[in-house]
């Protein structure tokens, strides 16, 4: 029999963590339950999750300051939760590098469905989540000035590696492996976050944007907004 997966919930409402924990040992998910930041970081070292839920309202450290310490060494899929619905606060939790933002109060159910759509679409050392895209299922995508692999997910840009969230460079691999084909913003959604996801496509933009930011030099492609339908790798 396989481990259990492990989800270390981090929360200050205990009673919130210990209800989120139930639904998740009902599941044959391993559960640990941290109410404050310090104890967060602790328990990352030791628990050594598959998953963190992590409340961004904390005592001591916030949420997003954890979430800028794990992203420094770590690509462990993180899901926020917070009474904070507003768009600056997702935008803000989805460029530190979290993989889903859920808004308390939320349905457990739902809550469940979201855990597995992330740990499902996280590169485990037998499967990946967007590899299956690429017929000859190396796992890597190579242009002139870039190179982009899901084996070990590494981004070489211009000869230097670059750095970037997990959840990004899904997104750039799979429109990149697909050169020239347009893709609606519930497509991407879809095949990046999962189909039980249900986000706000606004998410795709705030990635999208990031992106562009951080490669946008090169003179062989670009990613290019299809206006009224959604993106696509563009050579040039």
């Amino acid at each position: 029999m396989s481990e259990k997966q492990k989800i270390l919930i981090v929360d200050d409402d205990n009673n919130i963590a210990e209800l989120v924990a139930l639904y998740l040992n009902k599941e044959c998910f391993e559960t640990q339950i941290v109410n404050d930041g310090d104890s967060a970081l602790k328990a990352f070292d030791s628990f050594k999750p598959d998953l963190i839920l992590l409340d961004i309202m904390l005592p001591g450290i916030d949420g997003y300051e954890v979430l800028r310490s794990i992203r420094a060494g770590s690509k462990v899929p993180v899901i926020m939760m917070s009474a904070k619905g507003e768009v600056f606060d997702k935008v803000l939790g989805l460029e530190l590098g979290a993989d889903d933002y859920i808004i308390k109060p939320f349905d457990n159910k739902e809550m469940v469905a979201r855990v597995k759509a992330v740990l499902r679409r996280f590169p485990t050392e037998t499967t990946s989540p967007v590899a299956k895209d690429n017929s000859n299922n190396e796992k890597v995508v190579e242009y002139d000035d870039l190179i982009l692999s899901l084996k070990d997910y590494s981004v070489v840009y211009m000869g230097e590696q670059k750095e970037i969230p997990p959840k990004e460079l899904e997104l750039f691999y799979y429109l990149a492996s697909h050169p020239n084909q347009v893709f609606t913003r519930e497509k991407l959604l879809d095949r990046i976050w999962g189909y039980e996801y249900i986000g706000d496509t606004r998410t795709i933009d705030v990635h999208i944007k990031r992106l562009r930011e951080k490669f946008n030099e090169s003179t062989h492609w670009r990613i290019a907004t299809v206006w009224g339908i959604g993106y696509k790798f563009e050579l040039k």
